[in-house]
């Protein structure tokens, strides 16, 4: 069937407003009338091909909500009416290691993308939720908690579950020392996902405005990382770091805040490599440093789950759908807290 949809046509237009057609229901499938989308930055590099991968036309969109309108004969997790999410990947090859020990997201074939991915059944690209429905396997659908706003959910999807990931997987404990680097879609998410678990949080930034956002949203202390007195004071003090910044950055002076033990995580992607870090401090504390992607459909439920006992969700801007080159542009400077979300019933096809 045909459905609207924001497209991009090529890496120099503008999204526009296009008809696409969803890939026929299978048994295993839920399909889905999207309420709210997310806009990530993957969202924007994807679009204007920046990473030189894109395959058009596209559309956009890993942080859906919406509700499930038609489910296929053998889904059991679902049904029609329920409000249900889909994040980074719909489907993977189920049958590799990763794919069996529930980590999907290291798929041995490479998970398939929500958008721009090939869809197994027709060949063609997958199709993001930038658009008025979307199909998925039942596999890749979550439920999201009914006590939650259903807006500030979407970013969930993404931003959430990525910094969600590395918290859980490292068994981030009530009581320890988190930094947090950089306040954006992922580090505003960091921010209120560890303090909810119970750790002590410390935010880097270098914008001293965001201090006391920072302590809004559930920092204990925040570092200015210009300030080279402030980093001084911080050294040594922490257990566990998330670096949420996806530009090239020196990451020597966030591993002398770490104690003996600690470990650096990183979750952005740099266009450029960082700098190789200082190799002494690294043994003579063990310390380590590693990366995590996004994060399993098991750990993403048991995310939302988390939020909605927690009542917490992302910070957002709603647009309508015809909006989405302003917040792209403005996404761009920074000037969004923390995230913008596409109001699907406020579009105008």
């Amino acid at each position: 069937m045909k459905i609207n949809a924001l497209v991009a046509h090529d890496a120099t237009k503008p999204l526009s407003s296009s008809q696409i057609a969803l890939r026929p229901l299978q048994q295993q499938d839920v399909k889905i009338e999207i309420l709210y989308c997310g806009v990530c930055h993957s969202d924007l590099h994807m679009a204007r091909n920046e990473w030189a991968v894109s395959r058009y036309p596209l559309v956009p969109g890993h942080e859906i909500v919406g509700r499930v309108v038609e489910t296929g004969t053998d889904v059991t997790n679902f049904k029609a009416g329920d409000v249900v999410g889909v994040g980074v990947m719909v489907d993977s090859c189920r049958e590799c290691h990763f794919c069996q020990q529930k980590e999907e997201q290291y798929c041995e074939s490479g998970f398939v993308a929500t958008y721009n991915g090939i869809d197994k059944y027709t060949g063609d690209s997958t199709w993001g939720g930038y658009a008025q429905n979307v199909v998925v396997d039942q596999h890749f659908v979550v439920s999201v908690p009914q006590t939650l706003p259903l807006a500030g959910v979407a970013p969930l999807l993404c931003a959430g579950v990525t910094v969600w990931s590395p918290l859980r997987h490292f068994n981030v404990k009530a009581g320890d020392k988190v930094g947090v680097v950089g306040l954006g879609g992922l580090g505003h998410m960091a921010v209120k996902l560890a303090s909810a678990m119970g750790a002590e949080v410390t935010l880097f930034t270098t914008s001293p405005a965001k201090g006391e956002d920072a302590l809004r949203l559930g920092a204990k202390r925040v570092v200015v990382s210009r300030d080279a007195q402030q980093m001084a004071a911080a050294q040594t003090s922490l257990d566990f770091i998330v670096d949420c910044v996806s530009a090239p950055h020196d990451l020597d002076p966030y591993l002398a805040t770490l104690k003996t033990n600690g470990r650096l995580v990183l979750v952005g992607i740099p266009e450029q490599p960082h700098q190789s870090p200082n190799v002494t401090p690294m043994v003579n504390r063990r310390l380590s440093i590693s990366g995590s992607s996004i994060g399993s459909i098991q750990e993403t439920q048991e995310m939302l789950d988390f939020c909605g006992k927690h009542n917490i969700t992302a910070d957002i801007e709603l647009i309508a759908g015809e909006e989405i080159e302003t917040a792209f542009a403005r996404m761009l400077k920074g000037e969004v807290k923390y995230r913008f979300v596409i109001d699907m019933q406020a579009t105008h096809w």
